[in-house]
């Protein structure tokens, strides 16, 4: 283990993190100018050495490794002070952070994890996740990379894409099926840690993808056939596919951390912009619809706020949660929601300045995007969240929807504010677009529970109140949507007879 710790490791938190803020402030805006770095793909070295010099990932890492300690508000913090800046270098955190360092800390074996934790600390290292494959994206399992079991050794094989830090990372944990002696692969999955600096354990990119925002990270197709130490397994409590949830809900449940300085960067600059901006004899600042749409950025900021302080209760890697995605799903999908409309609401009041990819609004709604779309989709978690409420109703035996989130603990406090919304029955089966609707109505229901809790801790209640009343108004849309009859299908053969130029003169 390390013996000595460098200065800004071991500084109080609140020293720690205003130092690292000052460096991305010069890096950033008086070295370089951000808006430009933007245009480029990829973060030069001498940028990113500078910024993984100040020991961001340190936060990830265990006192006894030479780290901060693992406290997921640290965690957050670091995510949150980067998304403020760049969205880009915060989601290459988030990934280094919940899906490589966490999970090593939490399952890998003591001696390997300290030869890793040593090279993130003194040689700035970087690792991340390997699970997606080009014909199995979200059907995980159902991955065909797999992995034959040797003398000393496991020998792996596959193809992996759409891993964020493609051909940058030093190390990548890959998830794979053992191979039966049948040829067949095994239901369950395990998961090796891979230092690409070892002659056997490189990874080969064959394509580079030309991904549509988030320049700073390369995105790619991997080969793998790769032979790892046996001592490279994880170690999972129970299965392997658990130990898979384990990581993927505790990512899910630290998205706030990347939201909540992105969502504080688009509220900062919207206001901004309103103010200065003029129309006519007033500001824009001043119209009741600029009004209505800068208080949705408002209570976004309000509603990331509680979620951040929920995950540092529950996300610690000291707890298995395997079980918790319902939590994982919404607050995923609705801070993700919520990242994206804000931008779009700052690109909109910006005008045309806004839709410039060197612009923070243009940029923040392409980068924003994607976060609606990886660790799955938010329709597929919206739909996984009702199936989810629903099963429980089914064994309840309970039919009113207010009745059943009234016993909820999740809901139990907040489902109040929308009575009247929740005061029907749900007796069918319901079709997936329907799910979809409920998915959303009781994500942001359970997300209306954390800003309760936030209240009662002391934040400021005008901003709790407004999140509120912005919740109930868009839970009223999902309601209506969600009882509309909607049967709708799409007409495959839809050419003939419908040309517009046949029925004019």
């Amino acid at each position: 283990m390390l013996d000595t710790l460098t200065p800004p490791i071991n500084t109080n938190f609140k020293s720690f993190i205003k130092d690292f803020e000052q460096t991305l402030k010069h890096l950033f805006h008086e070295r370089n100018d951000i808006d430009q770095l933007s245009l480029r793909r990829g973060l030069p070295s001498s940028i990113s050495n500078e910024i993984l010099d100040k020991h961001p990932l340190s936060v990830a890492i265990p006192k006894e490794y030479g780290g901060r300690g693992l406290h997921v508000k640290e965690c957050l913090g670091i995510l949150a002070s980067a998304s403020y800046e760049s969205l880009s270098l915060s989601l290459i955190f988030g990934i280094n952070i919940a899906l490589f360092l966490e999970p090593v800390a939490k399952y890998a074996k003591p001696a390997v994890k300290e030869a890793i934790f040593k090279r993130f600390i003194e040689e700035r290292g970087m690792g991340g996740l390997m699970i997606t494959e080009p014909d199995f994206g979200s059907d995980a399992l159902n991955m065909q990379t797999y992995h034959k079991e040797q003398e000393h050794s496991y020998q792996i094989k596959g193809t992996k894409h759409w891993q964020g830090l493609t051909g940058m990372a030093d190390y990548w944990l890959v998830a794979s099926r053992k191979q039966l002696p049948s040829g067949q692969l095994d239901r369950d999955l395990s998961f090796f840690i891979c230092d690409t600096r070892q002659e056997k354990q490189q990874i080969k990119v064959e394509e580079y993808y030309d991904n549509l925002g988030l320049y700073m990270i390369p995105y790619g197709r991997n080969e793998l056939d790769i032979e790892v130490p046996k001592s490279f397994k994880l170690q999972p409590e129970s299965t392997g596919i658990k130990m898979m949830l384990d990581i993927l809900h505790r990512s899910r449940l630290q998205f706030p951390g990347m939201g909540m300085g992105f969502i504080k960067r688009m509220l900062d600059e919207a206001i901004t912009h309103c103010k200065n901006r003029t129309i006519g004899a007033s500001s824009l600042f001043d119209m009741d619809q600029i009004q209505f749409q800068l208080s949705r950025i408002q209570a976004a900021y309000t509603l990331c706020s509680a979620m951040c302080a929920r995950s540092c209760t529950i996300s610690g890697i000291e707890n298995n949660l395997a079980l918790a995605g319902l939590e994982a799903n919404s607050m995923k999908a609705v801070v993700t929601d919520m990242m994206h409309e804000s931008a779009q609401i700052l690109l909109q009041v910006s005008g045309a300045k806004g839709y410039r990819i060197s612009h923070i609004g243009g940029r923040g709604t392409t980068d924003s995007r994607s976060f609606q779309i990886f660790e799955g989709s938010n329709e597929m978690l919206y739909g996984q969240i009702a199936e989810t409420m629903y099963r429980m109703m089914k064994k309840e035996k309970e039919q009113h929807l207010f009745s059943f989130l009234k016993r909820h603990p999740l809901t139990a406090n907040a489902v109040d504010f929308f009575k009247k919304e929740t005061d029907f029955q749900i007796d069918t089966v319901l079709p997936q677009r329907k799910l979809v609707d409920l998915g959303k109505v009781l994500a942001r229901i359970i997300s209306i529970g954390y800003v309760l809790d936030l209240q009662a801790s002391g934040f400021r209640n005008d901003l709790i109140h407004q999140c509120i009343n912005t919740v109930k108004h868009e839970i009223a849309g999902l309601v209506r949507s969600f009882e509309f009859e909607n049967t709708i299908h799409v007409v495959f053969d839809y050419t003939d007879n419908s040309s517009w130029l046949e029925f004019t003169v």
